[in-house]
């Protein structure tokens, strides 16, 4: 999930005021200090006790930056205020995790990827898929009640990452007379499927497997089935690994 984790815990009140950081401003020692260890500074908001907030974006996760009121020192952390409230995640989720999720969203749409359901289906669901997953598979028959009522279409973003034929087996689909026919006749027939690798993948199929795998590590995910969705309130989701009952009606919906 695209959740934040801080590595420590600051006692204090915070305004929810957000100001945004502009090009033009030059960030304090400290903030850059951070930078060069690889985060990128989004957004400034203000805090107590002479506190300034820093968003930034380091690994696919947000971090609180504090400032200390002597500009000298930088704390990385979740702030709480005197009742126990997190007062971070606000500002954390309007300067990293929505713009964050609008970006990741808009890049999947853009991969390449094989559609399974109605294309006017209410609720998207996408799916890093390798043909020879057998997790994959059980989602895929595990997403069928969903698939089946027009509620949910699920995008299979093909990779070839586990078998040396993964990629020939991925690029068979993709080039198949009818992509969702293919792959439908692959996942019904499981580990009996006689999907045949190519034995030469097209330069053009292999840049977007590539590209298809390079989104995948971007994203944070590491093996299949990667499954990404967003929520009622459009935050975006993964889920990595087969899903279990309770899991898997959070990233379906409602039957």
């Amino acid at each position: 999930m695209m959740r934040h984790k801080c590595p420590a815990l600051l006692l204090a009140l915070v305004s929810s005021l957000l100001v945004p950081v502009t090009q033009a401003e030059a960030l304090p020692a400290p903030i850059k200090a951070i930078e060069a260890r690889g985060a990128t500074v989004v957004g400034e908001f203000t805090a107590p006790g002479g506190l300034r907030g820093y968003a930034a974006r380091y690994n696919g996760q947000g971090l609180a930056l504090y400032l200390t009121a002597d500009g000298q020192h930088v704390l990385v952390g979740t702030l709480f205020d005197a009742q126990g409230e997190d007062l971070t995640s606000a500002p954390l989720n309007r300067l990293v995790y929505e713009p964050m999720a609008k970006e990741m969203w808009a890049r999947m749409e853009g991969s390449t990827w094989i559609a399974d359901g109605n294309k006017n289906a209410a609720r998207i669901v996408y799916l890093f898929d390798d043909p020879n997953c057998p997790y994959c598979n059980q989602f895929w028959h595990q997403a069928r009640p969903w698939i089946e009522s027009g509620r949910v279409q699920l995008r299979h973003i093909m990779v070839g990452l586990l078998s040396s034929d993964s990629a020939g087996k991925a690029a068979a689909l993709l080039t198949a007379k009818q992509p969702e026919v293919a792959l439908m006749e692959h996942e019904t027939a499981g580990d009996k499927s006689m999907l045949k690798a190519l034995d030469k993948v097209p330069t053009k199929v292999q840049e977007q497997l590539d590209a298809n795998l390079a989104l995948m590590s971007e994203l944070g995910a590491v093996a299949t089935p990667a499954i990404f969705y967003r929520d009622d309130d459009g935050r975006l989701k993964m889920q990595q690994g087969l899903p279990q009952a309770q899991g898997l009606a959070e990233i379906m919906g409602p039957k």
